[in-house]
């Protein structure tokens, strides 16, 4: 049997070990403050561990993917401070834990941000990943990068603020969270396959996996906003309403959203019937996404 909270667990540490040492030694800065305050503050570690079971998934060598998932991470925890900036959503908590911007200001996170997403390349770049051939490397960067940026991402994110005084259909609603949350997650499912040396089909198959627990993984956000404990969430809920944001539960209701979710997830682990049992921990994740509630 699969204990997925065991290997959860030991991937945490793996990924929140080598994310500490980014910062050693310490140094006195604030922007460092900033960036190290908002990335170690706890967190599923969802990206970073997709990105490792889906190497595993390919290949069943010991390959090391923890350098990408850690940069994942840094392009993920940057996204949630600038998400939280009084100018986005104007949070005030995160992970349980005051948002960057009230834990320091406003420009001190909107500059460690900058920094985090800047480190993610710096990592991508350094000599961890240098025995790999430098065409993958280049494609990991490729793939990363076109997943945070204009036409991923960012994207997505333009689209959430700018929906905010309309009302979107359920297609318009797929595309502006296909993009704002699951371009990164695929990137890290892709990612993680391309430097195990995925097959086109292998990559072809990962993507559909990666493009419906992406999807699956921000409807079930939403009915948490609607629903959900704000002590295990570690922010308060109810904010997509106040926020007039076109959520899944607001366009299908709550129950509808949840059986879409499932619907998704149960498509994402079809999509994997070609895999062995090394792909288990990307069956498990899914369901997960599905069944969590926080």
């Amino acid at each position: 049997m699969f204990d997925f909270k065991q290997y959860m667990k030991n991937q945490q540490k793996r990924v929140n070990d080598k994310l500490a040492s980014l910062f050693v030694p310490p140094q006195k800065s604030r922007v460092l403050s900033a960036m190290q305050y908002s990335l170690m503050a706890g967190g599923k570690r969802i990206r970073p561990i997709l990105c490792i079971s889906a190497a595993s998934a390919v290949n069943q060598n010991n390959i090391d993917v923890l350098p990408i998932a850690c940069a994942i991470e840094c392009i993920h925890t940057y996204s949630l401070i600038h998400d939280d900036l009084p100018s986005m959503d104007n949070d005030d908590l995160r992970r349980g834990n005051p948002t960057c911007h009230n834990a320091f200001d406003e420009a001190t996170a909107i500059l460690a941000g900058d920094a985090l997403l800047t480190l993610a390349f710096e990592i991508l770049s350094n000599e961890d990943l240098s025995t790999h051939e430098p065409q993958t490397r280049l494609n990991i960067i490729r793939i990363i990068s076109n997943a945070a940026g204009p036409y991923g991402m960012i994207e997505g994110q333009m689209r959430d603020i700018a929906s905010e005084t309309k009302r979107l259909n359920e297609k318009e609603l797929e595309q502006l969270h296909l993009l704002k949350t699951g371009a990164l997650i695929k990137a890290s499912v892709i990612a993680g396959a391309v430097l195990a040396k995925a097959t086109d089909k292998q990559q072809q198959q990962l993507s559909v996996f990666a493009q419906n627990i992406g999807l699956a993984f921000q409807v079930i956000d939403d009915v948490l906003n609607v629903k959900g404990n704000p002590k295990r969430l570690g922010k308060a809920v109810g904010t997509d309403s106040d926020l007039q944001k076109n959520t899944y539960p607001g366009l299908l209701g709550a129950e509808r959203a949840e059986e879409k979710a499932r619907q998704l997830v149960k498509n994402a682990i079809e999509s994997l019937q070609d895999f062995d049992y090394r792909a288990e921990p990307l069956r498990a994740i899914a369901n997960y996404i599905v069944r969590r509630d926080h």
